[in-house]
């Protein structure tokens, strides 16, 4: 169906331009040849500032804040002031506000042609590029079009081989077929298949499936611990814009650090600061590469805000930056009490002490193991778990963030908030960025740059 429409979508254009219809616009020939949007899932203006501290100090600045256009952009949804990344991604992808959940449709259903859908229909080549599953809410919401995030991870998997995007990295195989039927596809039909980072390196062609793990790519403080083989954001950006610039009429790029976003949801300020800082290199690749040629823009934004996160003058700076792995990491190292259902005073102690420099107290212990039961005394998936490790090191070390018991847990997105966020520009069109913006008016500020319509 969203094929369907972007055909007619071309149509009406085709007949404009050669009718001379003033209601249509014909592709601006100053416009950018190519836009590279990169997003930066969950990152707020707290985010930043605890990435540039820890990074740089306080007289030190990201390299995105270096750009030299910005903008304040508005999030919420279409039926909540605070958006999750399903209803913040398709609202940057489509131009309209939808309801929280849902990918690449307006709120009562209807498809919608993405901007990356434009300009693949108008010869541009495309890509999608995240450290999450490539089927999660900000890649999906450029390429699919479904009424549920989260039930419809393999639907979403099918409707990108469908669009026949020309680059995919980042994770997710486990949503491609119980026996990998989708990945099979895309090798029968002339994509480079890699899964490591060495292969990555090596990988040629002008179609490439990168999927580097089973669902999202480990976190920045993890991977050597884990002795991981991924590619890092810049990895992938490189050969991304490596493969996509053999097209002669451009391209369309999403590049996403999307743990950004699950780093502040477990409290983990460690790392969202190595997570921002990953994203933050990536951008300066990506600048530095449109810089070499006067047909590029380039966008840094993210979907929404995530727990609230801010400097405060208590946050012992030094203890957190010494922290080695994710609390999603120190989790899978807690041991069960099979008997109990909880895990084991010994464990916690342990974790927290080798991985946190923390010593917990037996009460304490009590009562991290109360906090993660729900009502029926089960355990909650790990996810739980990291998130109360983040909590309890982010607590002990004074940091800014959402309180877990009476704001995070009562979220329906978990954690985000409605605060809005910085969009930087550089690069060809970056001027007409500024000001208070909505999410909205970023495709379509990029639409008229290339003198694209959406259909009203």
């Amino acid at each position: 169906m969203k094929n369907m429409i972007i055909r007619c979508i071309c149509i009406v254009i085709a007949i404009c331009a050669i009718s001379g219809s003033a209601a249509c616009s014909a592709p601006a020939s100053n416009g950018p040849k190519n836009v590279i949007l990169l997003v930066g899932d969950g990152m707020g203006l707290g985010q930043m500032e605890i990435a540039r501290i820890f990074e740089h100090g306080k007289d030190g600045k990201l390299f995105l804040q270096s750009l030299p256009y910005t903008a304040l952009v508005q999030t919420y949804s279409a039926n909540n002031n605070v958006t999750d990344s399903a209803a913040g991604g398709t609202a940057i992808a489509i131009g309209k506000k939808t309801n929280n959940g849902m990918i690449g449709l307006t709120p009562d259903g209807k498809e919608w042609p993405s901007i990356l859908d434009i300009f693949k229909e108008n010869g541009a080549k495309t890509g999608i590029i995240t450290t999450n599953s490539v089927t999660d809410a900000t890649p999906a919401s450029f390429t699919a079009s479904v009424k549920d995030r989260w039930a419809d991870q393999e639907e979403i998997a099918k409707q990108q081989w469908r669009n026949k995007i020309d680059v995919i990295m980042g994770g997710g195989s486990m949503y491609f077929g119980k026996n990998k039927e989708l990945i099979k596809k895309y090798q029968n039909n002339g994509y480079t298949v890699v899964t490591t980072n060495a292969e990555l390196a090596k990988a040629g062609g002008n179609k490439l499936l990168g999927l580097f793990a089973s669902k999202h790519l480990s976190f920045k403080q993890d991977r050597e611990e884990l002795k991981s083989s991924e590619p890092t954001l810049t990895e992938m950006a490189s050969k991304t814009l490596e493969t996509l610039e053999k097209g002669d009429n451009g391209f369309f790029a999403v590049i996403e650090g999307a743990r950004i976003d699950h780093a502040a949801h477990s409290a983990d300020i460690t790392g969202i600061w190595k997570e921002t800082i990953e994203f933050d290199e990536a951008v300066k690749y990506c600048v530095q590469w449109a810089q070499k040629r006067n047909d590029t823009l380039v966008l840094v934004a993210a979907d929404h805000e995530t727990m609230g996160i801010s400097m405060t003058e208590p946050l012992d700076v030094r203890a957190l930056k010494k922290i080695q792995i994710s609390p999603e990491l120190m989790a899978n190292k807690l041991i069960k009490d099979t008997k109990t259902e909880t895990y084991t005073k010994e464990s916690i102690i342990s974790v927290f002490n080798k991985y946190a420099n923390i010593s917990l107290t037996n009460d304490e212990v009590a009562q991290f193991n109360e906090r993660i039961k729900n009502n029926d005394g089960k355990i909650y998936p790990e996810q739980k778990v990291g998130r109360e490790i983040g909590r309890v090191i982010a607590t002990h070390f004074h940091a800014g963030i959402m309180d877990e018991a009476t704001q995070q847990l009562s979220s329906s997105t978990g954690g985000h908030t409605g605060n809005m966020i910085a969009l930087f520009a550089v690069g060809n069109g970056a001027k007409e960025f500024h000001g208070v913006i909505e999410n909205t008016d970023i495709p379509k500020i990029i639409a008229k740059l290339k003198g694209y319509d959406f259909v009203k």
